[in-house]
């Protein structure tokens, strides 16, 4: 069965960093752009990141670039999102998700595989 889980998420005061990670089963990531997705109840499915399954594209949303950086590890059969100088705002369940290409506007109906996703609460 093909899978990705994510892990990483937590409560982090405003300021301070987590790194989420995406791993997969059932399959190799290295053939597929991993995008990273966020959504709040009541609100649509947000795309805050992507990386090409080479590596060399990454593409990011507004509101996270210069605190958030995705990378992929495929030897480890990896992808991550470090994120820094988080901010309430950034409160999401966050998603990895698996695409043939990372393009500069992310939609979900361009991601065929889905993890299950995890919590990431920025709160004092």
């Amino acid at each position: 069965q093909l899978q990705l889980v994510e892990s990483g998420g937590g409560l982090v005061q405003p300021g301070g960093s987590l790194r989420l990670s995406c791993a997969a089963s059932g399959f190799t990531l290295d053939g597929w752009a991993i995008g990273w997705f966020r959504q709040v109840p009541g609100k649509e499915r947000e795309g805050v990141s992507c990386i090409s399954n080479g590596g060399k594209t990454t593409n990011y949303v507004d509101s996270v670039k210069g605190r958030f950086t995705v990378s992929r590890d495929n030897a480890e059969n990896r992808v991550y999102l470090q994120m820094n100088s988080l901010k309430p705002e950034d409160t999401a369940v966050y998603y990895c998700a698996a695409s043939p290409m990372c393009r500069s506007t992310m939609w979900s109906i361009q991601y065929r595989y889905w993890g299950q996703g995890t919590q990431v609460t920025v709160s004092s």
